[in-house]
């Protein structure tokens, strides 16, 4: 390789985008959104162990956005706010229902897909 090109390639553009906190957050939902609904049906106990596992993760997720919206540096708007975290408690105590097998996921997975598409939509 000459000097040319050798200097060309040290200097050009990256080919990977720069993610975003967005970009990161929607892939988070989205891998635990994926998980839940891989597990949604689970056959024996191993599948029910997998469906636990993703909706605990889910649970999780929630949890830490709940200090998010509740941190000072959030800058959404407050009815946003509101929203969402009637969303996190919703969705920890219905992650805790099927738990207990007294609930479907597919709420969980309804709202996870909402979120996502807000991610997705540009929207605040």
């Amino acid at each position: 390789m000459n000097a040319l090109l050798k200097a060309k390639n040290a200097y050009s553009a990256k080919k990977t985008p720069t993610r975003t906190l967005r970009d990161t957050e929607y892939e988070i939902v989205a891998r635990i959104t994926r998980r839940m609904i891989a597990a949604s049906n689970p056959k024996d106990i191993e599948g029910f162990k997998e469906l636990i596992s993703a909706v605990n993760d889910n649970r999780k997720l929630w949890s830490l956005f709940t200090v998010d919206l509740a941190s000072s540096g959030n800058q959404l708007p407050p009815s946003l706010k509101a929203n969402l975290l009637s969303l996190a408690n919703f969705s920890r105590d219905h992650g805790s229902k099927v738990a207990r097998r007294k609930a479907s996921v597919k709420p969980l997975i309804e709202i996870n897909t909402a979120i996502m598409r807000g991610l997705r939509s540009g929207a605040p």
